[in-house]
Protein backbone atom coordinates (compact mmCIF):
# COMPACT_ATOMS: atom_id res chain seq x y z
CA UNK A 1 0.00 0.00 0.00
CA UNK A 2 2.36 2.57 1.08
CA UNK A 3 5.16 1.06 -1.63
CA UNK A 4 2.59 2.06 -4.15
CA UNK A 5 2.17 5.29 -2.85
CA UNK A 6 5.70 6.33 -3.27
CA UNK A 7 6.08 4.94 -6.36
CA UNK A 8 3.41 5.83 -7.60
CA UNK A 9 4.59 9.67 -6.95
CA UNK A 10 8.47 9.06 -7.88
CA UNK A 11 6.86 7.50 -11.23
CA UNK A 12 4.32 10.73 -12.14
CA UNK A 13 7.76 12.70 -11.97
CA UNK A 14 9.59 9.96 -14.19
CA UNK A 15 5.95 10.59 -16.34
CA UNK A 16 6.34 14.15 -16.48
CA UNK A 17 9.79 13.92 -17.18
CA UNK A 18 9.04 11.73 -20.14
CA UNK A 19 6.34 13.77 -21.15
CA UNK A 20 8.16 16.53 -21.63
CA UNK A 21 10.82 15.16 -23.59
CA UNK A 22 7.85 13.65 -25.79
CA UNK A 23 6.60 17.53 -26.66
CA UNK A 24 9.52 18.93 -27.31
CA UNK A 25 11.45 18.22 -23.88
CA UNK A 26 9.77 21.08 -22.66
CA UNK A 27 10.26 20.24 -18.74
CA UNK A 28 8.16 21.71 -15.91
CA UNK A 29 9.65 22.23 -12.54
CA UNK A 30 8.82 23.95 -9.59
CA UNK A 31 6.28 25.87 -11.75
CA UNK A 32 8.48 27.11 -13.94
CA UNK A 33 8.71 25.73 -17.38
CA UNK A 34 10.81 26.31 -20.36
CA UNK A 35 11.02 25.46 -23.93
CA UNK A 36 13.83 23.74 -25.48
CA UNK A 37 14.43 23.38 -29.29
CA UNK A 38 12.62 20.67 -31.06
CA UNK A 39 15.73 18.15 -31.75
CA UNK A 40 15.01 15.93 -35.10
CA UNK A 41 15.17 12.58 -34.00
CA UNK A 42 17.55 11.02 -36.86
CA UNK A 43 19.36 13.97 -38.24
CA UNK A 44 21.43 11.18 -40.83
CA UNK A 45 19.23 8.38 -40.50
CA UNK A 46 21.12 5.59 -40.73
CA UNK A 47 24.11 6.34 -38.96
CA UNK A 48 25.11 4.95 -35.74
CA UNK A 49 27.06 8.21 -33.90
CA UNK A 50 23.57 10.25 -34.73
CA UNK A 51 21.30 8.23 -33.00
CA UNK A 52 23.57 7.42 -29.91
CA UNK A 53 23.82 11.34 -29.63
CA UNK A 54 20.03 11.25 -29.82
CA UNK A 55 19.71 9.29 -27.15
CA UNK A 56 22.29 10.53 -24.61
CA UNK A 57 20.01 13.67 -24.92
CA UNK A 58 17.20 12.06 -23.80
CA UNK A 59 19.02 10.48 -21.54
CA UNK A 60 20.77 13.90 -19.89
CA UNK A 61 17.13 15.76 -20.15
CA UNK A 62 15.58 12.84 -18.48
CA UNK A 63 18.41 13.30 -15.86
CA UNK A 64 18.04 16.77 -15.22
CA UNK A 65 13.85 16.91 -15.04
CA UNK A 66 13.78 14.14 -12.45
CA UNK A 67 16.90 15.70 -10.26
CA UNK A 68 14.28 18.84 -10.27
CA UNK A 69 11.07 16.83 -9.36
CA UNK A 70 12.84 14.98 -6.62
CA UNK A 71 12.11 18.79 -4.19
CA UNK A 72 8.39 18.59 -4.89
CA UNK A 73 8.18 14.55 -3.57
CA UNK A 74 10.09 14.96 -0.87
CA UNK A 75 7.15 17.86 0.49
CA UNK A 76 4.93 15.13 0.26
CA UNK A 77 6.03 12.24 2.65
CA UNK A 78 4.22 9.39 3.67
CA UNK A 79 2.77 9.26 7.65
CA UNK A 80 4.16 6.21 9.23
CA UNK A 81 1.55 5.91 11.62
CA UNK A 82 -1.45 6.41 8.96
CA UNK A 83 -3.56 3.51 8.05
CA UNK A 84 -3.64 2.61 4.08
CA UNK A 85 -7.00 1.18 2.68
CA UNK A 86 -7.06 -0.80 -0.54
CA UNK A 87 -10.87 -0.50 -1.15
CA UNK A 88 -13.56 1.65 -0.05
CA UNK A 89 -15.03 1.14 3.11
CA UNK A 90 -17.42 3.18 5.59
CA UNK A 91 -16.62 2.20 9.38
CA UNK A 92 -20.27 3.07 9.94
CA UNK A 93 -21.47 -0.05 7.78
CA UNK A 94 -19.14 -1.71 10.00
CA UNK A 95 -21.44 -3.47 13.47
CA UNK A 96 -18.90 -6.35 14.07
CA UNK A 97 -15.30 -5.72 14.94
CA UNK A 98 -12.59 -9.10 15.65
CA UNK A 99 -9.55 -9.28 16.96
CA UNK A 100 -6.41 -11.36 16.96
CA UNK A 101 -4.55 -11.56 20.04
CA UNK A 102 -0.44 -11.66 19.36
CA UNK A 103 0.96 -8.79 17.65
CA UNK A 104 -3.00 -7.28 17.04
CA UNK A 105 -4.44 -6.56 20.42
CA UNK A 106 -0.77 -7.20 21.96
CA UNK A 107 2.31 -5.80 20.44
CA UNK A 108 6.01 -7.55 22.55
CA UNK A 109 9.25 -6.01 23.02
CA UNK A 110 12.24 -7.15 21.24
CA UNK A 111 12.85 -9.57 24.16
CA UNK A 112 10.60 -12.06 23.12
CA UNK A 113 12.27 -12.85 20.21
CA UNK A 114 15.33 -13.67 22.14
CA UNK A 115 13.51 -15.77 24.49
CA UNK A 116 11.91 -17.67 21.54
CA UNK A 117 15.09 -18.34 19.97
CA UNK A 118 17.29 -19.00 23.37
CA UNK A 119 14.63 -21.78 24.36
CA UNK A 120 14.62 -23.36 20.80
CA UNK A 121 18.89 -23.29 20.47
CA UNK A 122 18.74 -25.15 24.25
CA UNK A 123 16.14 -27.39 23.14
CA UNK A 124 17.99 -28.20 20.29
CA UNK A 125 21.06 -29.44 22.47
CA UNK A 126 19.24 -31.39 25.10
CA UNK A 127 16.42 -33.16 23.52
CA UNK A 128 17.91 -33.33 19.97
CA UNK A 129 21.47 -33.90 20.78
CA UNK A 130 23.32 -30.81 18.57
CA UNK A 131 26.66 -30.21 19.60
CA UNK A 132 26.72 -27.69 22.92
CA UNK A 133 28.82 -25.26 20.48
CA UNK A 134 25.58 -23.63 18.95
CA UNK A 135 25.05 -22.21 22.20
CA UNK A 136 27.47 -19.64 21.38
CA UNK A 137 25.11 -18.03 18.70
CA UNK A 138 23.12 -15.46 19.79
CA UNK A 139 19.87 -13.79 18.33
CA UNK A 140 20.29 -10.97 15.79
CA UNK A 141 17.38 -8.97 15.15
CA UNK A 142 17.94 -7.49 11.73
CA UNK A 143 18.79 -10.65 10.15
CA UNK A 144 16.01 -11.92 9.05
CA UNK A 145 12.42 -10.46 7.64
CA UNK A 146 9.22 -11.43 7.57
CA UNK A 147 8.24 -13.99 3.68
CA UNK A 148 11.99 -14.73 3.26
CA UNK A 149 12.02 -18.67 1.11
CA UNK A 150 14.18 -21.38 3.10
CA UNK A 151 14.94 -24.45 0.71
CA UNK A 152 15.08 -27.27 3.10
CA UNK A 153 17.17 -29.63 0.32
CA UNK A 154 19.32 -27.22 0.17
CA UNK A 155 19.65 -25.22 3.17
CA UNK A 156 19.47 -21.73 1.89
CA UNK A 157 17.56 -18.59 3.01
CA UNK A 158 16.66 -16.19 0.33
CA UNK A 159 13.95 -13.51 -1.04
CA UNK A 160 11.59 -15.00 -3.94
CA UNK A 161 9.47 -11.47 -5.82
CA UNK A 162 5.67 -12.08 -6.65
CA UNK A 163 6.95 -13.41 -9.87
CA UNK A 164 8.72 -16.65 -8.10
CA UNK A 165 12.20 -14.61 -9.16
CA UNK A 166 14.98 -15.42 -6.54
CA UNK A 167 16.62 -12.16 -6.04
CA UNK A 168 20.26 -12.29 -6.24
CA UNK A 169 21.80 -10.97 -3.72
CA UNK A 170 19.63 -12.26 -0.68
CA UNK A 171 20.52 -15.58 -0.77
CA UNK A 172 22.42 -16.76 2.34
CA UNK A 173 23.89 -20.69 3.07
CA UNK A 174 24.15 -20.03 6.75
CA UNK A 175 25.18 -16.55 7.84
CA UNK A 176 27.01 -15.85 4.57
CA UNK A 177 25.71 -14.46 1.34
CA UNK A 178 25.96 -17.34 -1.41
CA UNK A 179 27.11 -15.55 -4.92
CA UNK A 180 25.34 -14.96 -7.93
CA UNK A 181 27.31 -16.97 -9.85
CA UNK A 182 26.44 -20.73 -7.51
CA UNK A 183 22.74 -19.31 -7.22
CA UNK A 184 22.10 -19.07 -11.03
CA UNK A 185 23.60 -22.61 -11.56
CA UNK A 186 21.82 -24.33 -8.60
CA UNK A 187 18.59 -23.07 -9.78
CA UNK A 188 19.61 -23.11 -13.26
CA UNK A 189 18.68 -19.65 -13.59
CA UNK A 190 16.68 -17.27 -10.99
CA UNK A 191 13.15 -18.13 -11.58
CA UNK A 192 11.41 -20.93 -8.84
CA UNK A 193 8.57 -22.95 -10.65
CA UNK A 194 5.51 -23.00 -8.60
CA UNK A 195 5.53 -26.58 -7.80
CA UNK A 196 8.07 -26.15 -5.63
CA UNK A 197 6.76 -23.37 -4.07
CA UNK A 198 4.91 -23.33 -0.34
CA UNK A 199 1.15 -23.69 -0.32
CA UNK A 200 -0.96 -20.94 0.16
CA UNK A 201 -0.35 -20.88 3.86
CA UNK A 202 3.39 -20.35 3.89
CA UNK A 203 3.65 -24.77 4.59
CA UNK A 204 6.14 -26.77 2.53
CA UNK A 205 3.17 -29.42 1.69
CA UNK A 206 6.09 -31.70 0.72
CA UNK A 207 7.44 -29.23 -1.45
CA UNK A 208 11.37 -27.49 -1.55
CA UNK A 209 10.74 -24.34 -0.76
CA UNK A 210 9.20 -22.75 2.92
CA UNK A 211 7.75 -19.59 3.50
CA UNK A 212 8.16 -17.77 6.52
CA UNK A 213 5.08 -15.16 7.13
CA UNK A 214 4.34 -15.57 11.20
CA UNK A 215 6.05 -12.70 13.32
CA UNK A 216 7.28 -15.48 15.34
CA UNK A 217 9.08 -17.49 12.66
CA UNK A 218 11.97 -14.75 12.93
CA UNK A 219 14.02 -16.59 15.80
CA UNK A 220 13.23 -19.60 13.27
CA UNK A 221 15.09 -18.34 10.35
CA UNK A 222 17.50 -17.07 12.55
CA UNK A 223 18.53 -20.35 14.33
CA UNK A 224 17.88 -22.35 11.11
CA UNK A 225 20.79 -20.03 9.27
CA UNK A 226 23.15 -20.39 13.08
CA UNK A 227 23.04 -24.19 12.90
CA UNK A 228 23.67 -23.87 9.46
CA UNK A 229 26.23 -21.81 10.21
CA UNK A 230 28.04 -23.83 12.68
CA UNK A 231 27.59 -27.33 10.22
CA UNK A 232 29.74 -25.51 7.27
CA UNK A 233 32.15 -23.52 9.02
CA UNK A 234 33.46 -27.12 11.24
CA UNK A 235 32.84 -29.33 7.83
CA UNK A 236 30.21 -31.37 9.44
CA UNK A 237 28.33 -33.56 7.16
CA UNK A 238 24.44 -33.09 8.44
CA UNK A 239 20.96 -33.65 6.14
CA UNK A 240 19.40 -30.07 5.83
CA UNK A 241 15.96 -32.16 5.97
CA UNK A 242 16.50 -32.89 9.22
CA UNK A 243 18.01 -30.07 10.54
CA UNK A 244 14.89 -28.16 9.17
CA UNK A 245 12.93 -30.41 10.92
CA UNK A 246 14.42 -30.49 14.17
CA UNK A 247 14.50 -26.84 14.45
CA UNK A 248 10.66 -26.52 13.59
CA UNK A 249 9.96 -28.59 16.30
CA UNK A 250 12.27 -27.35 18.67
CA UNK A 251 10.04 -23.84 17.70
CA UNK A 252 6.98 -25.34 18.12
CA UNK A 253 8.09 -27.04 21.42
CA UNK A 254 8.99 -23.26 22.87
CA UNK A 255 4.89 -22.79 21.98
CA UNK A 256 3.38 -25.74 22.48
CA UNK A 257 5.25 -26.78 25.91
CA UNK A 258 4.39 -23.42 27.70
CA UNK A 259 7.71 -22.22 27.75
CA UNK A 260 7.22 -18.72 26.11
CA UNK A 261 3.90 -18.53 27.60
CA UNK A 262 5.43 -19.07 31.35
CA UNK A 263 8.44 -16.73 30.55
CA UNK A 264 5.84 -14.01 29.66
CA UNK A 265 3.79 -14.51 32.39
CA UNK A 266 6.25 -14.71 34.92
CA UNK A 267 8.09 -11.02 33.81
CA UNK A 268 4.53 -9.62 31.79
CA UNK A 269 6.45 -6.03 32.23
CA UNK A 270 9.60 -7.06 30.33
CA UNK A 271 7.51 -8.71 27.12
CA UNK A 272 4.20 -7.25 26.58
CA UNK A 273 4.48 -3.24 25.28
CA UNK A 274 1.42 -1.52 27.68
CA UNK A 275 -0.61 0.71 25.48
CA UNK A 276 -2.96 2.73 26.79
CA UNK A 277 -4.91 3.79 23.94
CA UNK A 278 -6.03 -0.10 23.65
CA UNK A 279 -8.29 0.21 26.23
CA UNK A 280 -10.01 3.23 24.79
CA UNK A 281 -10.42 2.37 21.56
CA UNK A 282 -11.93 -1.07 22.90
CA UNK A 283 -14.21 0.95 25.46
CA UNK A 284 -15.31 3.57 22.32
CA UNK A 285 -16.47 0.34 20.04
CA UNK A 286 -18.57 -1.12 22.67
CA UNK A 287 -20.05 2.74 23.92
CA UNK A 288 -21.24 2.82 20.40
CA UNK A 289 -22.79 -0.54 19.90
CA UNK A 290 -20.29 -2.28 18.24
CA UNK A 291 -19.83 -6.23 18.73
CA UNK A 292 -16.56 -7.59 19.46
CA UNK A 293 -14.69 -10.95 19.29
CA UNK A 294 -11.64 -12.11 19.89
CA UNK A 295 -9.97 -15.03 17.64
CA UNK A 296 -6.62 -16.12 19.36
CA UNK A 297 -4.36 -19.54 19.12
CA UNK A 298 -3.12 -18.30 22.46
CA UNK A 299 -4.24 -20.35 25.58
CA UNK A 300 -6.76 -18.80 27.97
CA UNK A 301 -4.70 -17.87 30.77
CA UNK A 302 -1.89 -16.66 29.09
CA UNK A 303 -4.69 -14.59 27.01
CA UNK A 304 -6.31 -13.45 30.27
CA UNK A 305 -3.11 -12.14 32.09
CA UNK A 306 -2.03 -10.37 28.67
CA UNK A 307 -5.79 -8.35 28.45
CA UNK A 308 -5.98 -7.72 32.22
CA UNK A 309 -2.38 -6.13 31.96
CA UNK A 310 -3.21 -3.37 28.83
CA UNK A 311 -6.95 -3.64 28.86
CA UNK A 312 -7.89 -4.24 32.84
CA UNK A 313 -9.84 -6.47 34.41
CA UNK A 314 -12.84 -6.43 33.14
CA UNK A 315 -11.83 -7.28 29.76
CA UNK A 316 -13.88 -9.73 28.81
CA UNK A 317 -17.12 -7.38 29.11
CA UNK A 318 -15.92 -5.93 26.27
CA UNK A 319 -16.11 -8.56 24.41
CA UNK A 320 -19.32 -10.28 22.74
CA UNK A 321 -17.19 -13.92 22.11
CA UNK A 322 -14.01 -15.07 23.07
CA UNK A 323 -11.89 -17.59 21.17
CA UNK A 324 -8.95 -19.78 22.55
CA UNK A 325 -6.27 -22.00 20.87
CA UNK A 326 -8.42 -22.16 17.93
CA UNK A 327 -5.89 -23.37 15.57
CA UNK A 328 -6.01 -21.12 13.01
CA UNK A 329 -5.57 -21.47 9.81
CA UNK A 330 -7.20 -24.62 10.32
CA UNK A 331 -10.75 -22.71 12.29
CA UNK A 332 -11.72 -21.26 9.31
CA UNK A 333 -11.72 -24.65 6.78
CA UNK A 334 -12.16 -27.41 8.86
CA UNK A 335 -16.06 -27.91 9.35
CA UNK A 336 -15.65 -31.19 12.13
CA UNK A 337 -14.30 -29.13 15.55
CA UNK A 338 -16.92 -27.88 17.57
CA UNK A 339 -16.70 -25.45 20.52
CA UNK A 340 -15.63 -26.40 23.91
CA UNK A 341 -16.32 -23.92 27.01
CA UNK A 342 -14.03 -23.50 29.49
CA UNK A 343 -14.24 -22.63 33.30
CA UNK A 344 -13.10 -20.57 35.25
CA UNK A 345 -10.52 -22.47 36.68
CA UNK A 346 -9.08 -23.40 32.82
CA UNK A 347 -10.84 -26.94 32.54
CA UNK A 348 -12.81 -28.12 29.41
CA UNK A 349 -16.47 -28.67 29.53
CA UNK A 350 -18.39 -31.54 27.71
CA UNK A 351 -21.41 -29.66 27.33
CA UNK A 352 -22.76 -29.08 23.80
CA UNK A 353 -22.58 -25.21 22.20
CA UNK A 354 -25.74 -24.40 21.17
CA UNK A 355 -24.80 -20.12 22.09
CA UNK A 356 -22.00 -18.31 22.46
CA UNK A 357 -22.27 -16.42 25.27
CA UNK A 358 -21.17 -12.99 26.15
CA UNK A 359 -18.16 -13.19 29.09
CA UNK A 360 -17.54 -16.70 28.70
CA UNK A 361 -14.58 -18.47 26.76
CA UNK A 362 -14.42 -21.04 24.14
CA UNK A 363 -11.77 -23.22 22.96
CA UNK A 364 -11.14 -24.42 18.86
CA UNK A 365 -14.40 -24.60 17.14
CA UNK A 366 -14.46 -23.55 13.31
CA UNK A 367 -15.67 -20.56 11.60
CA UNK A 368 -18.81 -22.26 9.75
CA UNK A 369 -20.11 -22.94 13.64
CA UNK A 370 -19.21 -19.28 14.63
CA UNK A 371 -21.28 -17.97 11.67
CA UNK A 372 -24.37 -20.17 12.47
CA UNK A 373 -24.24 -18.85 16.42
CA UNK A 374 -23.66 -15.29 16.27
CA UNK A 375 -25.66 -14.61 12.47
CA UNK A 376 -22.16 -12.45 11.72
CA UNK A 377 -21.68 -12.51 7.95
CA UNK A 378 -20.19 -10.62 5.27
CA UNK A 379 -19.27 -6.94 4.93
CA UNK A 380 -20.70 -5.75 8.21
CA UNK A 381 -17.83 -7.74 10.19
CA UNK A 382 -14.23 -5.93 10.30
CA UNK A 383 -11.12 -8.18 11.66
CA UNK A 384 -7.85 -7.15 12.38
CA UNK A 385 -5.07 -9.68 12.46
CA UNK A 386 -1.24 -9.75 11.31
CA UNK A 387 -0.94 -12.83 8.89
CA UNK A 388 -1.84 -12.45 5.68
CA UNK A 389 -2.93 -15.91 4.87
CA UNK A 390 -3.68 -17.26 8.43
CA UNK A 391 -5.75 -14.53 9.54
CA UNK A 392 -6.94 -12.37 6.50
CA UNK A 393 -6.98 -14.37 3.11
CA UNK A 394 -9.96 -16.82 3.97
CA UNK A 395 -12.04 -13.95 5.42
CA UNK A 396 -12.30 -11.92 2.62
CA UNK A 397 -11.77 -14.48 -0.19
CA UNK A 398 -14.85 -17.38 1.04
CA UNK A 399 -16.22 -15.31 3.40
CA UNK A 400 -16.43 -11.73 2.39
CA UNK A 401 -15.29 -10.53 5.52
CA UNK A 402 -13.77 -6.34 5.76
CA UNK A 403 -10.42 -6.99 7.16
CA UNK A 404 -7.38 -5.09 8.14
CA UNK A 405 -3.68 -5.95 8.31
CA UNK A 406 -1.43 -5.08 11.21
CA UNK A 407 1.97 -4.67 9.71
CA UNK A 408 4.53 -3.61 12.90
CA UNK A 409 7.43 -3.29 9.71
CA UNK A 410 5.47 -0.80 7.92
CA UNK A 411 6.74 2.04 9.75
CA UNK A 412 10.15 1.67 9.96
CA UNK A 413 9.65 0.65 5.90
CA UNK A 414 8.28 4.29 5.75
CA UNK A 415 10.85 5.73 7.19
CA UNK A 416 13.50 4.45 4.72
CA UNK A 417 10.92 5.37 1.65
CA UNK A 418 10.70 9.00 2.97
CA UNK A 419 14.64 9.29 3.02
CA UNK A 420 15.58 11.43 0.33
CA UNK A 421 18.41 8.81 -1.01
CA UNK A 422 15.35 6.44 -1.25
CA UNK A 423 13.15 8.80 -3.56
CA UNK A 424 15.96 9.69 -5.74
CA UNK A 425 16.56 6.29 -6.64
CA UNK A 426 12.79 5.19 -7.28
CA UNK A 427 11.90 8.28 -9.39
CA UNK A 428 14.95 8.04 -11.69
CA UNK A 429 13.85 3.98 -12.14
CA UNK A 430 10.59 5.16 -12.62
CA UNK A 431 12.05 7.86 -15.24
CA UNK A 432 14.32 5.12 -17.18
CA UNK A 433 11.42 2.78 -17.26
CA UNK A 434 9.20 5.49 -18.60
CA UNK A 435 12.02 6.43 -21.17
CA UNK A 436 12.37 2.73 -22.25
CA UNK A 437 9.06 2.45 -22.83
CA UNK A 438 8.22 5.75 -24.77
CA UNK A 439 11.31 4.82 -27.34
CA UNK A 440 10.14 1.25 -27.69
CA UNK A 441 6.31 1.90 -28.61
CA UNK A 442 5.35 5.37 -28.75
CA UNK A 443 7.19 7.43 -30.63
CA UNK A 444 6.68 6.43 -34.27
CA UNK A 445 9.04 9.21 -35.45
CA UNK A 446 11.86 6.95 -33.91
CA UNK A 447 10.64 3.58 -35.09
CA UNK A 448 10.91 4.90 -38.13
CA UNK A 449 14.53 5.27 -38.34
CA UNK A 450 16.83 2.45 -40.13
CA UNK A 451 17.80 1.13 -36.54
CA UNK A 452 18.65 -2.18 -37.49
CA UNK A 453 21.68 -1.17 -39.44
CA UNK A 454 23.23 0.06 -35.85
CA UNK A 455 23.41 -3.59 -34.27
CA UNK A 456 25.84 -5.54 -35.97
CA UNK A 457 25.08 -8.78 -35.01
CA UNK A 458 20.92 -8.30 -34.11
CA UNK A 459 18.59 -11.31 -33.83
CA UNK A 460 16.54 -12.68 -36.34
CA UNK A 461 13.59 -10.47 -37.12
CA UNK A 462 11.11 -12.75 -35.67
CA UNK A 463 12.62 -12.31 -32.57
CA UNK A 464 12.42 -9.00 -31.65
CA UNK A 465 10.82 -5.55 -33.24
CA UNK A 466 14.27 -3.49 -34.14
CA UNK A 467 13.33 -0.78 -32.17
CA UNK A 468 14.10 -2.02 -28.14
CA UNK A 469 17.22 -3.77 -28.85
CA UNK A 470 19.05 -0.77 -30.33
CA UNK A 471 17.31 1.10 -27.65
CA UNK A 472 18.35 -1.42 -25.15
CA UNK A 473 21.57 -1.93 -26.48
CA UNK A 474 22.37 2.17 -26.29
CA UNK A 475 21.19 2.57 -22.85
CA UNK A 476 23.19 -0.41 -21.25
CA UNK A 477 26.11 1.53 -21.87
CA UNK A 478 24.48 3.85 -19.85
CA UNK A 479 26.85 3.63 -16.66
CA UNK A 480 24.01 5.12 -14.30
CA UNK A 481 21.43 2.13 -15.32
CA UNK A 482 21.12 0.60 -12.41
CA UNK A 483 22.40 -2.73 -12.31
CA UNK A 484 19.08 -4.63 -11.61
CA UNK A 485 17.79 -3.97 -14.42
CA UNK A 486 21.17 -5.09 -16.68
CA UNK A 487 21.15 -8.33 -14.18
CA UNK A 488 17.44 -9.05 -13.76
CA UNK A 489 15.32 -8.00 -16.80
CA UNK A 490 12.41 -9.27 -14.92
CA UNK A 491 11.85 -6.12 -12.69
CA UNK A 492 10.43 -3.76 -15.16
CA UNK A 493 6.99 -3.41 -14.65
CA UNK A 494 5.07 -6.05 -16.39
CA UNK A 495 3.35 -3.59 -18.58
CA UNK A 496 6.98 -3.82 -20.33
CA UNK A 497 7.31 -7.23 -21.64
CA UNK A 498 9.43 -5.79 -24.55
CA UNK A 499 11.74 -3.97 -22.64
CA UNK A 500 12.11 -6.96 -20.68
CA UNK A 501 12.21 -9.19 -23.49
CA UNK A 502 14.99 -6.76 -25.43
CA UNK A 503 16.74 -6.70 -21.98
CA UNK A 504 17.66 -10.00 -22.27
CA UNK A 505 19.36 -9.52 -25.84
CA UNK A 506 21.71 -7.11 -25.12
Amino acid sequence: MATAAVTAAARGAGARAVTALRDGCRTAARGRSRTGPTRPLCTAPGTAPDMKRYLWERYREAKRSTEELVPSIMNNLLNPDAIFSNNEMSLSDIEIYGFDYDYTLVFYSKHLHTLIFNAARDLLINEHRYPVEIRKYEYDPNFAIRGLHYDVQRAVLMKIDAFHYIQLGTVYRGLSVVPDEEVIEMYEGSHVPLEQMSDFYGKSSGNTMKQFMDIFSLPEMTLLSCVNEYFLKNNIDYEPVHLYKDVKDSIRDVHTKGIMYRAIEADIEKYICYAEQTRAVLAKLADHGKKMFLITNSPSSFVDKGMRYIVGKDWRDLFDVVIVQAEKPNFFNDKRRPFRKVNEKGVLLWDKIYKLQKGQIYKQGNLYEFLKLTGWRGSKVLYFGDHIYSDLADLTLKHGWRTGAIIPELRSELKTMNTEQYIQTVAWLQTLTGLLEQMQGNDQRFLQCPVWELVPHRPEPHVLPAAPVTVCRHLHGVPELPAELRRQPHLLPPAYPTAARAARLV
